[in-house]
């Protein structure tokens, strides 16, 4: 199986507070060291990517060294552009007597569970075309678990909610016409939002109409495309870090697992921030003894995936000199030399 390096996707999760974006950042390091092009994008609303880096970053592509560029998406600024484009989008087939209707239904939307995670992926599906020409490598450093499961399964969901949308700012018979099309059983069938979108489907449509349905139907190929990737193992890599502490293990089971059942391909857990055997003290022995309970805990849970430990260390990394000696506590994992589990 591919190692977790050598793919075009790797995305970074875990629990808030385990270090995802110190990992993401070694990894970066990591694979420029190997001669490769990166780019390392934050999806979390609580970047620490530009803490890490020790430089700003923001919404726009960074260049941090040779063969490492930074980005942090801004999810507000998503939601708001993703709405401004998609009521232009509405506006330009619509009769002008319809406007503050849509703008109305627009705004409602933006306020809706899922909005952000909506607008969100389409800027993350955009970036992965975007890398497959310019970079070698392509990492998420991911929010929270919960976020970044929301994310991961949402192409389905992105189709139902575009069915949603349709069908609220559209009654006309033309236009349930189209949601048929769009969506098995009428929209009914949310299992299988996702079916491939009909070839042929805007013959006999009005102009109006089959403009509209070849926009929909061009985001849902490029939700399609996305999952496809996001499913290919030799493509893309998920790895979660985790504490050896009892919530991080437990959630990482759960999210692993959920993943598993997404036919999304893990290519191991980190388990970050492991007492040295020189700690000394009697506290830290202590810890030390039940930090090694919980060591044999994951072992056997997530026995099924690489696993790579790396030490807790004195000073939290911060900065390119102290990130570049971080990833070569990574590289002693044997990370790159890692092959992929996904049964």
């Amino acid at each position: 199986m591919t190692q977790p390096l050598d793919r075009k996707v790797l995305l970074v999760g875990g629990k808030g507070g385990v270090g995802k974006t110190t990992v993401s950042s070694a990894l970066a390091i990591l694979a420029a060291r190997q001669g490769k092009r990166v780019l390392i994008v934050s999806t979390d609303p609580a970047h620490s990517l530009a803490d890490a880096f020790g430089t700003n970053i923001g919404d726009n592509i960074t260049t941090i060294k040779d063969g490492v560029d930074a980005l942090e998406i801004d999810p507000d600024k998503e939601v708001k552009t993703h709405i401004q484009r998609v009521t232009q989008q509405m506006k330009r087939f619509t009769k002008p007597e319809l406007f503050p209707e849509i703008e109305r239904q627009m705004r409602l939307s933006q306020q809706s569970p899922g909005a952000q995670e909506a607008a969100l992926l389409e800027r993350i599906c955009q970036i992965i075309e975007q890398a497959e020409r310019d970079y070698d490598l392509l990492i998420f450093d991911t929010a929270p678990t919960g976020h970044t499961l929301r994310l991961l399964t949402l192409p389905e969901a992105m189709a139902a909610w575009t069915q949603g949308m349709l069908r609220s700012q559209h009654r006309s018979e033309e236009f349930e016409g189209v949601l048929k099309h769009l969506a098995p059983k009428a929209g009914k069938d949310v299992a299988n939002p996702m079916a491939n979108p009909d070839e042929h489907a805007t013959e006999g449509m009005t102009d109006r109409t089959k403009a509209i349905t070849e926009q929909l139907l061009e985001r849902q190929r490029l939700f399609q495309r996305t999952r496809r990737l996001l499913q290919d193992p030799d493509y893309t890599g998920i790895l979660f870090v985790l504490t050896p502490e009892r919530l991080p293990i437990q959630e990482t089971e759960r999210a692993l697992e959920a993943l598993a059942k997404e036919k999304l391909p893990i290519a191991g857990v980190i388990i970050n921030r492991i007492l040295p055997d020189d700690a000394d003290g009697e506290f830290l022995a202590k810890r030390r003894v039940q930090q090694q309970s919980y060591l044999e805990e994951i072992d056997q849970r997530f026995k099924h995936w690489p696993n790579h430990r790396l030490p807790l260390l004195t000073e939290d990394p911060q900065g390119l000199e102290a990130l570049e000696s971080f990833a070569a506590q990574l590289a002693l994992t044997r990370l790159t030399d890692a092959v992929s589990n996904t049964e």
